[in-house]
Parts: structure tokens; C-alpha cells; sequence
């Protein structure tokens, strides 16, 4: 039996027993766990949750019946309000203990519908009899099959169950292996992209049974493993609307996955912002590009990803506003870039942007550098450079500027999971 002390990063809950530090999943904080380990390394253990023997008030019943199951949520036994403010103390808890940032002012929290907002989903197949639809264990190539998934889009929630019936009827073509899924701002149009292991069927054929079967269905990109070839039927593309732009975006970009706070996120990134340069750096298909366009003399883009950087550069002509784009990771664009911009957008993946980079950009002196993370751990790693609260990174400048943090404000992107979406606005310090 163990207490539950508090949740972490990852959505377990932390306790003790004896010298030893115990991680619980599906858990909450006052709660105490009859719990069978699964997993040590040292003075750490991983445990599964037996039986919760003194459960807390806060706890709810799940809206999935996979819950638990899936690996897709942590939070369902959690009422949502609760689940942000325990975001908002796992967040500051891992900016103290990573970065040596201690935060005592406000943290603006933006949330919204906690169902139905993901606009974006990936199926494996199972080709077992029965064929079925499902998600990936996590860090497991196991597919736990599933009838229904709360949190997608209503569109990719009736997607998903076209896709079931005939998975399990056995009428899909074969050799399927994976099905992503995504609709457009409205949640009329879909776009596929169906990875098979090799076609069986000629691509026309293929093309022309998913057509039928889904009235919906936009756009489709079919690929060929086995011969790496791609087919397209429909556009390629969808069209996404924020801000007053129509940002498209291909079947290899990525775009804000929550459909529900898009225009919020964008708002709080670009609004009151102007001045001569801006640099957009993993500016993907130009969601802060645009705008920013607009209030700006001059905008600067960067993205490695080449899909991205086509589908910015037709939605900065069909905008009508002038941005410079480069198809490079961000490191090798900095080697070489000596300006100072008067603004600094970044939304990196969850690698963060390492401390070359986080080095690189303190030494341009810019004003304001705003700093979108999906990952409270590589943004405290990253913060500690800006702030110089931790040991400078090797090659820096030993008299490298100094940031400071203005605001803070926390995106519950992703309802029902442990994942953190957090916005920093940085300020060179005087």
C-alpha cells in the first residue's frame, strides 16, 4: 500500500515506500493504492494500481470505456478544471527542479471543450481475425483495438466508425497497415493518408473504394511501403481558417491539433506584436507567419520540414504578404544569421531547441522572444540558457545577455492527457 503524494510529468502519481520512490498511473493526490510493481531501476519503481483502497473526492468516472486500456489518455478520472490546475503545479514544479526557475506569479490557463477537439488521429490495424481499428500501446507495437474515442472531432469520430465496420466485416483492402486521419477547420472535409505494407490492388481501384465508402473524404494519400510509392486522389490538401487567414495544409504538414482553442493560441502569439523583423523559427505552414506579416516590416521563416515550407509559402501568395522562407533546420539557419529581430517566435518539437540554439538565439538580443513548448521539461533546459539560472552551455559568450520572463500562460491543448502545451514571453533583461 502506498500514498499518493502528488502527480508528475507523464501522468503518474509519486509515492514512497521505504528509500524507494514509486510511480502510479491512473491515480490521485491524498489517495492511498494497493499496488503491484512492474518495473525498478535502483531506488525507482513502476507500479499498476491494484486497487484504489482510499480514493479521493476528486475522482470521477471515465466517458471511455478504454480507458486504462488505450494508452491514449492519463486523466479521464479527472474533472477537467482539476486536470489544469494540476498541469499549472507539474508545470512549475518542473521549471524549479530542471531549470532553477522559480515562478510565483500568475499563469494565465486557456482551456476549452474537453471532448471532441482533436482534429488530427493515427489508427493501427490489427491484422489478426477479428481486423480491427486502434491505437498503439504506448512504446509497444501491440493495437489495442477500440469502438469509440471521445476525444476526436465529430467528423473523425464518424470516420473512425465507417472505418471499424469495415475493418471488421473484412472489406477493407488488405495490407493496410496505418490510417491517419485529419478534417479541415469546419469538420466538413477529411483527408487520409494510408501507409499499406504493398498495394495488392491496383492504386486506382484502392482510390476508388475509399471514395465510395467515405462521402467525406476530401482528400487521400496512399503509400506503398514495400516500393516507397505515394498516390494522390483530391487536392493534396485542407484548408485551415484563424486569424482571418486560410492557411493550407498538406498531407505531411502539421497544424494545431485542437481545433477548440486555435484562435486563442494565435491571439496570444501575435497580438500587439510590430516592429521592423520578425523571425518565425519551426514556423511549420506559416501559423504565425501570416499574421505577423501583417504588423511587421519584414518576416523571416524557418522549418526543415519541406511540406511545410511549400504549403507557407502558397499561403503567404494567397495572403498576399511578403515573407522570406528558409527550408533549413534551425541550427544550421542560425550559424550564419547575424541580424537582431525585434521579435522571436519559436515552436519547436518536443526535443526542445537544445542548448546550441537556445545560446545562438540569446546572443542576437532580441527584445522579445515568445517561446511555445509542448514539453515542460525541454522548456526549463532551454529557459535555464535565456535565464542563465544554470550551468552556460559550452561555446557560449561569457557575456551572453540575460532574459526574464514576463508571462507565463498554459494551453490545455490535450484534455484527458498529461501533455503540457506552455507559452513563455521572454524580455531582454536591462
Amino acid at each position: 500500500m502506498v500514498s499518493i503524494e502528488k502527480l508528475v510529468y507523464g501522468g503518474d502519481g509519486l509515492a514512497h515506500h521505504g528509500e524507494r520512490t514509486v510511480f502510479v498511473p491512473f491515480v490521485l493526490p491524498g489517495e492511498e493504492v494497493r499496488v503491484a510493481g512492474k518495473s525498478h531501476r535502483k531506488n525507482l519503481v513502476w507500479a499498476n494500481p491494484i486497487e484504489i483502497a482510499k480514493p479521493s473526492a476528486s475522482r470521477i468516472e471515465p466517458k471511455c470505456a478504454h480507458f486504462k486500456v488505450c494508452g491514449g489518455c492519463q486523466y479521464q478520472h479527472i474533472e477537467a478544471s482539476t486536470q489544469t490546475q494540476f498541469k499549472h503545479e507539474i508545470l512549475k514544479e518542473t521549471l524549479l527542479r530542471l531549470g532553477g526557475i522559480r515562478w510565483e506569479d500568475e499563469i494565465k490557463l486557456h482551456t476549452a471543450a474537453p471532448y471532441e477537439y482533436r482534429n488530427r488521429a493515427q489508427w493501427g490495424v490489427r491484422s489478426a481475425m477479428t481486423r480491427a481499428l486502434g491505437y498503439f500501446l504506448p512504446e509497444s507495437s501491440t493495437i489495442v483495438p477500440i469502438d469509440d474515442c471521445p476525444v476526436l472531432s465529430p467528423l473523425l469520430s464518424r470516420t473512425f466508425h465507417q472505418l471499424q465496420e469495415l475493418m471488421r466485416s473484412n472489406s477493407l483492402p488488405a495490407q493496410i497497415e496505418e490510417i491517419e486521419a485529419f478534417a479541415g477547420s469546419a469538420d466538413q472535409k477529411l483527408a487520409l493518408n494510408i501507409a499499406f505494407r504493398s498495394f495488392e490492388q491496383h492504386p486506382a481501384a484502392i482510390i476508388k473504394f475509399f471514395r465510395e465508402a467515405l462521402p467525406q473524404l476530401e482528400s487521400l494519400l496512399i503509400h506503398d511501403q514495400r516500393k516507397n510509392k505515394f498516390e494522390l486522389s483530391g487536392p493534396g490538401f485542407l484548408t485551415h481558417r484563424a486569424g482571418g487567414f486560410n492557411f493550407q495544409v498538406n498531407h505531411l504538414s502539421f497544424f494545431q491539433v485542437n481545433r477548440f482553442l486555435i484562435e486563442d493560441l494565435l491571439r496570444s502569439v501575435v497580438s500587439g506584436k510590430k516592429g521592423s523583423l520578425a523571425l518565425d523559427l519551426y514556423a511549420g505552414v506559416g501559423f504565425f507567419s501570416l499574421p505577423l506579416a501583417k504588423t511587421f516590416d519584414r518576416v523571416i521563416s524557418v522549418d526543415a520540414n519541406e511540406s511545410a515550407i511549400r504549403d507557407l509559402r502558397k499561403n503567404v501568395e494567397a495572403a498576399g504578404v511578403a515573407v522570406t522562407s528558409h527550408n533549413l533546420h534551425t541550427e544550421e539557419f542560425l550559424k550564419k544569421f547575424d541580424e537582431k529581430p525585434d521579435l522571436i517566435v519559436l515552436d519547436p518539437p518536443r526535443s526542445g531547441l537544445g542548448q546550441f540554439a537556445s545560446a545562438k538565439l540569446a546572443e542576437l538580443r532580441s527584445p522579445d522572444i515568445t517561446y511555445l513548448s509542448c514539453d515542460p521539461s525541454t522548456l526549463a533546459r532551454d529557459l535555464a540558457v535565456f535565464l542563465q539560472t544554470g550551468r552556460m552551455p559550452a561555446g557560449a559568450k561569457p557575456n551572453a545577455p540575460r532574459y526574464e520572463i514576463k508571462s507565463i500562460e498554459l494551453f490545455d491543448l490535450f484534455p484527458q492527457t498529461h501533455h503540457i502545451e506552455t507559452l513563455v514571453h521572454l524580455r531582454l533583461a536591462p
